[in-house]
């Protein structure tokens, strides 16, 4: 299909940038054509990204157009003050336990001296730049993507002078609601202005998209006209033929800070450790991406240790591969009740290998219910008791070691990047 309309996506992670934040609207942008809405992308032109993964850049159209914009960032400073400061511009903020007062200082001033956040200063320049733009180039619809959510501001500072310009605000994560938010230190005036902001974003969007239906139906308590297009999987990877691995493999893939660990799940294979030496000597425990060490010193302290293999940071397609040789897929979510809606988009990448997903969160979480409708593996809450996560773990090893585990595909066709490129051409053309 030749596109007939035009659609502005306004976002600040874009290749070489690496990590979810930048899959989502790379993914629209590559098959929206294709449903005919020709995207062009609004990005910093010299932005400072926590990740880089230049195997993405492969990924982008050839010929899509992109508009820079150039931003000042105060991380730059801040890295040459700490180099350790890389999480804290990363948004990874060290609030678990045995928290360093330097931690404690980051997120004070992150949260009360950068609102929304420390990309504010990419609003005004941005605003003006695109303003000009919007003087000569017509758009059907312009979308925000956030966090950063002071990229939303770009967006309500286009429609104050557009009033007719459809505008699509897209929530990857939660801004208030998110689980970090009461960890940021804020001063109640601070607080009142997130919540403010937040509230200016729900009220003048034309469109509010959440990744997850929880997130959705908060919003529009919130006052949001909210509809939820989750995250998803492209067809390349789908359910691809990888040889069955030579050893039963426990994998995570991603960022796996204090908030999220798995505690209990650690002690239960450390019980099927002590009960069968022959998983013993079959078992590997996997981490790919950012571990953080307190939680690798715990684990490396056991008899799992021996186990452990830690392959750090991976492009996505790298990836990708280890989730697919994997037996396993490990997925953990923080364990409060306000949480049930984060849908991680590497869910929808483990769905697509087809393997056994091992879920940790809140009951009635939105992970429970896609795990459920796909009948793709067990959520557990930390509460639980590790024998009971041990039998399943056990359970699923004599599958394996009996050749009878079976690839998982019950409906995930509908989580697919394409199929999800629907839904939103849907949403577009009919509000």
């Amino acid at each position: 299909m030749k596109p007939t309309k035009k659609i502005l996506i306004i976002t600040y992670y874009w290749p070489p940038a690496g990590g979810p934040g930048v899959q989502r609207w790379l993914k629209f942008a590559k098959y929206l054509p294709e449903n005919g809405w020709q995207p062009t992308v609004f990005i910093p032109e010299n932005p400072s990204y926590p990740i880089i993964d230049d195997s993405l850049t492969n990924e982008v159209p050839k010929d899509i157009t992109l508009i820079k914009q150039k931003i000042w960032e105060p991380y730059r400073l801040a890295e040459k003050l700490n180099k350790n400061n890389k999480k804290f511009k990363a948004g990874q903020f060290d609030v678990g336990k045995n928290q360093s007062w330097k931690s404690k200082l980051s997120i004070w001033i992150r949260g009360n001296f950068f609102i929304p956040d420390a990309r504010i200063f990419w609003v005004k320049p941005s605003v003006k730049t695109l303003l000009k733009h919007l003087e000569t180039h017509h758009y059907d619809a312009i979308v925000t993507t956030g966090p950063p959510h002071s990229v939303h501001l770009i967006g309500w500072g286009l429609k104050q002078k557009n009033p007719q310009l459809k505008w699509i605000a897209d929530f990857r994560d939660p801004w208030t609601q998110i689980s970090y938010y009461k960890h940021l230190k804020l001063s109640r005036k601070s607080d009142r202005l997130h919540k403010d902001l937040e509230a200016l974003v729900f009220k003048n969007a034309d469109i509010t998209l959440a990744t997850s239906y929880t997130d959705a139906e908060n919003f529009k308590q919130m006052g949001a006209k909210a509809f939820c297009i989750t995250n998803g999987f492209d067809v390349e990877t789908e359910l691809s033929t990888v040889a069955m691995p030579q050893q039963f493999t426990l994998a995570y893939i991603g960022v796996l800070e204090q908030l999220r660990n798995p505690e209990v799940l650690w002690s239960a294979l450390n019980l099927l450790i002590e009960k069968n030496p022959e998983f013993y000597s079959d078992f590997t425990l996997k981490f790919v991406g950012r571990l953080d060490e307190k939680i690798s010193e715990s684990i490396l302290n056991t008899k799992l240790g021996s186990c452990f293999q830690d392959l750090g940071y991976l492009s996505h397609q790298e990836s990708i591969a280890e989730m697919q040789k994997s037996t396993m897929l490990l997925i953990t979510n923080f364990p409060n009740l306000e949480s049930k809606g984060i849908i991680p988009g590497k869910l929808f990448e483990y769905l697509s290998t087809g393997n056994i997903l091992l879920s940790f969160g809140p009951s009635e979480a939105d992970v429970e219910k896609i795990i459920q409708q796909t009948q793709a593996g067990k959520h557990f809450t930390y509460d639980v008791s590790d024998t009971e996560i041990m039998e399943f773990i056990e359970k699923q090893y004599f599958d394996w070691k009996h050749n009878s585990t079976q690839k998982i595909s019950n409906n995930i066709h509908q989580f697919s990047r394409k199929s999800l490129t629907k839904q939103l051409v849907n949403l577009l053309n009919s509000h």
